[in-house]
């Protein structure tokens, strides 16, 4: 799986310095973090929306919505996609409750 995230998070990068008029990445990115963000967030409730209801083909299809979204999101702000799997990788193997209290100390 982050085969495919590294290949589409390697691909937003390339076009952050395409012309928006090429590339539907390249047009969300030129109109800056807040617009990516905004993006982001209605994927996310069209996920919500879904899940809901139980589709779960519409489900898949506003998923992988979510997940490219999210990756412009993170490049528009330069966040490498690398340091989120790190985290991720760090979190493993921790319980849930644990993690969440560590991070209140």
């Amino acid at each position: 799986m982050s085969d495919t995230l590294n290949r589409l998070s390697a691909t937003i990068t390339a076009r952050k310095g395409a012309d928006p008029e090429s590339s539907w990445t390249a047009k969300l990115l030129a109109k800056g973090p807040e617009k990516c963000a905004e993006k982001f967030g209605e994927e996310a409730i069209e996920a919500i929306i879904e899940a809901v209801k139980g589709d779960r083909a519409k489900l898949t299809s506003e998923a992988a919505d979510v997940l490219y979204h999210l990756l412009v999101m993170l490049a528009a702000r330069d966040v490498p996609l690398a340091d989120v799997l790190a985290e991720l990788d760090r979190r493993a193997g921790l319980s849930g409750i644990a993690e969440k209290a560590a991070r209140r100390d």
